[in-house]
């Protein structure tokens, strides 16, 4: 079935509401910094009083022949193929991932991992390298818990998924990475706060645990970003009144975990709360996505590089009550022609 699959770049998208499809990377074109963005989805067309206020919330890159694991809030994890997503357009809103997944009622997508498709060999005797026990998965909760499981304990998910993390009452899971086991983590919490951390610090858990302290935010506060370190890149953090900023990793020092950590944005009336914080380069590109699902593409090397203890610059205008909902990483145009012209020449 697989090797009738042309193994294509593709964006997939995911709605608040739980909605999910995948796009043509094409789709979408750049725009600078501070436009007003493209209409990514119909949050209107048809819509019922229920529906009406989605938007778009997680928005990444893939092929068709790779894997996307899904974790939920309440920590189950659940795995599908790229091609197995429905292709739709860019202005349509996607399937319902509880009738792709077989959801149970409630659950709500909180994190999805691509894990790249790896074979050795060709043909009937190539063999599946994907599920590698050199990588692992860190579970970050919104109450500062983390956990880290092994990638290969989720070679065989079956259908209706299975418990990835335990999660106590009143605590959720807000997001899960893959590492290779030298990366180092830093917590983001929407008051500004971050703490770095190796993790060696964290041992392989079984699947059905709870996890550890990764940062201990203080009562009114929550962890929302989780974000690999790279050197070669900085992190970038958003408020919810569409102002950003860069930081080099290397003002963040490494600390232990289970501490508060250090301030990673100093957040106020102008900046409002952290909506989220990523790992990026200069070369990349973002999604902005505000709560009335307008997109606007923006190239990372237009947003300024200031110290952690700031503020930041406007990343995009928002009238009318509007906030920044989320971030997201999208794939530039220069690695799409890329792309492209490789799976060209593959096809001839």
């Amino acid at each position: 079935m697989e090797d009738l699959i042309a193994n294509e770049g593709c964006i997939i998208s995911i709605t608040h509401g739980g909605f999910i499809k995948r796009t043509a990377v094409s789709a979408f074109r750049a725009q600078r910094r501070g436009g007003k963005g493209v209409i990514g989805m119909s949050t209107r067309e048809g819509a019922t009083e229920e529906d009406e206020g989605d938007f778009i919330e997680h928005l990444f890159t893939a092929t068709t022949h790779d894997y996307l694991m899904f974790f939920t809030q309440s920590g189950r994890a659940y795995v599908e193929k790229v091609y197995e997503i429905p292709e739709m357009g860019r202005a349509t809103k996607g399937r319902s991932i509880a009738n792709i997944l077989e959801l149970r009622a409630d659950e709500k997508i909180a994190a999805t991992i691509r894990v790249q498709s790896k074979k050795s060999g060709t043909g009937p005797s190539a063999v599946d390298q994907t599920w590698d026990e050199n990588l692992h998965i860190v579970f970050a909760t919104r109450s500062g818990i983390v956990k880290k499981s092994n990638l290969s304990d989720y070679a065989n998910v079956r259908k209706g998924g299975i418990i990835a993390i335990q999660i106590e009452e009143g605590d959720c899971l807000i997001d899960a990475k893959l590492t290779n086991g030298n990366n180092e983590i830093v917590l983001i919490t929407k008051e500004g706060m971050s703490l770095r951390f190796h993790e060696e610090q964290l041992r392989d858990q079984g699947r059905n645990t709870v996890g550890v302290w990764g940062i201990r935010p203080d009562n009114k506060d929550h962890v929302v970003a989780i974000a690999i370190v790279d050197p070669a890149a900085m992190l970038l953090v958003a408020g919810e009144n569409g102002i950003g900023k860069r930081t080099p990793f290397d003002d963040y020092r490494r600390q232990s975990r289970g501490g508060k950590g250090i301030i990673t944005m100093k957040t106020g009336e102008k900046t409002g709360e952290v909506v989220g914080a990523l790992t990026v380069t200069d070369k990349d590109e973002l999604m902005l996505i505000t709560t009335k699902g307008q997109m606007v593409r923006t190239r990372v090397k237009e947003i300024r590089v200031v110290g952690r203890n700031t503020m930041g610059v406007k990343l995009m205008d928002l009238r009318n009550e509007e906030k920044l909902q989320a971030i997201a990483p999208v794939v530039s145009q220069v690695e799409e022609e890329a792309q492209t012209a490789e799976l060209s020449v593959e096809k001839s």
